[in-house]
Protein backbone atom coordinates (compact mmCIF):
# COMPACT_ATOMS: atom_id res chain seq x y z
CA UNK A 1 0.00 0.00 0.00
CA UNK A 2 2.87 2.37 1.03
CA UNK A 3 4.92 1.67 -2.09
CA UNK A 4 1.93 2.51 -4.82
CA UNK A 5 1.53 5.45 -2.96
CA UNK A 6 5.12 6.56 -3.21
CA UNK A 7 6.40 5.15 -6.19
CA UNK A 8 4.08 5.61 -9.56
CA UNK A 9 5.23 5.50 -12.33
CA UNK A 10 5.02 8.97 -13.34
CA UNK A 11 7.82 9.84 -10.80
CA UNK A 12 10.14 7.46 -12.51
CA UNK A 13 11.61 9.76 -15.19
CA UNK A 14 12.52 12.55 -11.87
CA UNK A 15 14.33 9.59 -10.25
CA UNK A 16 16.40 8.79 -13.88
CA UNK A 17 16.72 12.44 -13.82
CA UNK A 18 18.36 12.86 -10.28
CA UNK A 19 20.55 10.14 -10.56
CA UNK A 20 22.19 11.28 -13.60
CA UNK A 21 22.82 14.42 -11.80
CA UNK A 22 24.25 12.66 -8.71
CA UNK A 23 26.30 10.52 -10.47
CA UNK A 24 27.34 13.70 -13.09
CA UNK A 25 28.84 15.04 -9.18
CA UNK A 26 30.17 11.89 -7.81
CA UNK A 27 31.96 11.37 -11.08
CA UNK A 28 33.33 15.49 -10.58
CA UNK A 29 33.87 14.77 -7.15
CA UNK A 30 36.24 11.61 -7.94
CA UNK A 31 38.20 13.03 -11.03
CA UNK A 32 38.95 16.48 -8.31
CA UNK A 33 40.60 14.27 -5.89
CA UNK A 34 42.16 11.91 -7.97
CA UNK A 35 43.77 13.85 -10.47
CA UNK A 36 43.70 17.60 -9.51
CA UNK A 37 46.96 18.80 -9.01
CA UNK A 38 45.88 21.76 -6.21
CA UNK A 39 44.07 19.10 -4.03
CA UNK A 40 46.52 17.05 -2.15
CA UNK A 41 44.86 14.24 0.36
CA UNK A 42 47.83 12.70 1.62
CA UNK A 43 49.92 14.47 4.86
CA UNK A 44 53.23 14.18 2.91
CA UNK A 45 51.76 16.16 -0.03
CA UNK A 46 50.17 18.31 1.66
CA UNK A 47 53.52 20.00 3.64
CA UNK A 48 55.44 20.40 0.11
CA UNK A 49 53.13 23.69 -0.10
CA UNK A 50 52.90 25.32 -3.26
CA UNK A 51 53.89 23.90 -6.79
CA UNK A 52 54.82 25.44 -9.96
CA UNK A 53 53.93 22.31 -12.15
CA UNK A 54 52.59 24.09 -15.10
CA UNK A 55 52.32 20.59 -17.12
CA UNK A 56 50.15 18.64 -14.81
CA UNK A 57 47.63 21.76 -14.80
CA UNK A 58 47.33 21.44 -17.94
CA UNK A 59 46.88 17.78 -18.74
CA UNK A 60 44.09 18.33 -16.10
CA UNK A 61 42.54 21.34 -17.91
CA UNK A 62 42.79 19.76 -21.70
CA UNK A 63 40.53 17.02 -20.52
CA UNK A 64 39.51 14.18 -23.59
CA UNK A 65 35.67 15.99 -23.31
CA UNK A 66 37.31 19.84 -23.98
CA UNK A 67 39.34 18.15 -26.90
CA UNK A 68 36.79 16.66 -28.08
CA UNK A 69 34.38 19.58 -28.64
CA UNK A 70 36.98 22.14 -29.38
CA UNK A 71 37.10 22.11 -32.85
CA UNK A 72 32.59 21.23 -32.77
CA UNK A 73 30.03 24.30 -33.97
CA UNK A 74 28.27 25.41 -30.42
CA UNK A 75 25.01 24.30 -31.48
CA UNK A 76 22.52 21.57 -30.37
CA UNK A 77 21.77 20.71 -34.41
CA UNK A 78 23.87 22.85 -36.53
CA UNK A 79 21.96 21.51 -39.38
CA UNK A 80 18.57 22.00 -38.53
CA UNK A 81 19.74 25.25 -37.33
CA UNK A 82 21.24 25.88 -40.71
CA UNK A 83 18.10 25.46 -42.90
CA UNK A 84 16.33 27.67 -41.03
CA UNK A 85 18.14 30.32 -40.32
CA UNK A 86 20.34 30.70 -43.61
CA UNK A 87 17.68 30.49 -45.99
CA UNK A 88 18.66 30.23 -50.07
CA UNK A 89 18.53 33.98 -51.17
CA UNK A 90 17.14 33.85 -54.30
CA UNK A 91 19.07 34.69 -57.68
CA UNK A 92 18.50 38.03 -59.50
Amino acid sequence: MVSSRWIRPEVFPLFASVGVAVGICAMQLVRNISSNPDVRVTKENRAAGVLDNFKEGEKYAEHGLRKFVRNKTPQIMPSINGFFSDPDLPSK
